[in-house]
């Protein structure tokens, strides 16, 4: 009987460690004194203690693992901010570039229509630049250091006076003012002999902005020679001021400058020789002075009679050289250099540091002039 009682039990303790949740069922009585005690703790112990260390290891980090974490951010936080700093600075540049190239793209339009239209003809002055050296005596020698003028006419509209009957031509001008902006003026001219107040288009021997020289004026030459219908086009200070008909066309244009792209041509006394076209700062081609001059033809003297008559001199010789623009017959085109800058930028830059730059301080200018040799681009 005895030997069954444990036989009972040790089945039962056997079936209490197979099935730990039958177990917790049994009353301890059924349960060995050593496995009542031992086996409640070893279940707090292992539910209550062990696996809830286990997790809080699981989950946590380490240092070494935070700090490569950290590193790896700060390394994407910089590439981020670079590449942002990179755009934003493209971007900028972008818009710049499209600034300037928008102004100067209108600019250029407006001078190749007022270049197209000018008027060509030998008998009206133009008023360009040269640099042109005597000999012969009295060739035109216009020197423009720094920004550049020209001033001709052309047939596009402009602004006219009030009154008077408005021809088709206007004298077309183009100058840096003192503040440093680019200035078109379009003055609409009336036709000769229609206005006491108004200047007409005039010809030679009136010249538009600066006195004729010598090789340029008619025979005989006028006395007193004209003056400048004009002034306004080469001095800002001359009446009126300001001019009526001047307008800024480009705020932001601060440099100026222009030069001849004379043509090609045969050499009229010599068919063999041709000349290459050639860049000047001259408006004519120098090249062309091989034509012989004719002998003088002196006037027959007069029958002599009681009182002496004068006798008259030779006629002068026919000047064969080209010495003068000549309704610009050598020049195939006008090449037309300017320097812009951006708002943005020009707010950083003084008008001292501007004049520097394009020769406004009477000095040589950072931005060159054209000297014989220089190519586009």
């Amino acid at each position: 009987m005895r030997q069954k009682t444990l036989t009972e039990r040790d089945d039962s303790s056997v079936e209490a460690r197979a099935c730990p949740e039958r177990a917790e069922r049994m009353p301890a009585a059924i349960l060995s004194p050593t496995q009542a005690i031992r086996l409640p703790l070893q279940r707090r112990s292992a539910s209550g203690f062990t696996l809830q260390k286990q997790r809080e290891r699981a989950s946590a980090f380490t240092l070494a693992e935070l700090l490569v974490t950290v590193g790896v951010l700060v390394v994407l936080v910089f590439l981020a901010s670079q590449l942002l700093n990179s755009a934003a600075t493209v971007t900028t540049l972008g818009h710049k570039q499209m600034d300037v190239d928008g102004q100067a793209r209108q600019l250029l339009d407006r001078m190749a229509i007022d270049f197209a239209q000018m008027v060509k003809r030998s008998d009206v002055d133009y008023y360009l630049k040269s640099s042109a050296i005597p000999p012969p005596t009295g060739v035109r020698n216009l020197l423009q250091p720094g920004n550049d003028k020209i001033a001709f006419y052309s047939t596009v509209p402009g602004y006219y006076p009030s009154t008077g009957s408005q021809s088709p031509v206007s004298l077309v001008a183009y100058r840096i003012n003192p503040q440093h902006k680019l200035e078109r003026m379009g003055k609409g001219l009336v036709w000769n002999a229609v206005s006491t107040t108004d200047t007409p288009v005039v010809f030679m021997p009136i010249p538009v902005a600066s006195p004729l020289p010598i090789a340029e004026l008619p025979y005989p030459t006028p006395n007193p020679t004209s003056t400048p219908a004009w002034p306004t086009v080469a001095d800002f200070t001359a009446s009126p001021t300001p001019e009526p008909s001047v307008e800024v066309i480009g705020l932001q244009v601060f440099r100026f400058e222009y030069y001849y792209l004379l043509k090609g041509q045969t050499d009229p006394i010599n068919p063999g020789t041709t000349y290459s076209p050639i860049f000047s700062d001259t408006p004519w081609d120098t090249r062309i002075c091989s034509c012989p001059s004719p002998a003088p033809t002196p006037t027959p003297t007069a029958i002599p009679t009681a009182t002496p008559l004068p006798v008259a001199t030779a006629t002068p010789p026919l000047l064969c050289c080209h010495v003068a623009p000549e309704g610009m017959q050598d020049v195939a085109a006008v090449v037309v250099v300017i320097a812009v800058i951006d708002p943005q930028t020009k707010v950083l830059v003084t008008d001292a540091q501007l004049a520097r730059l394009n020769g406004a301080d009477g000095s040589s200018p950072v931005l060159v002039d054209y000297v014989a040799g220089i190519k586009p681009g």
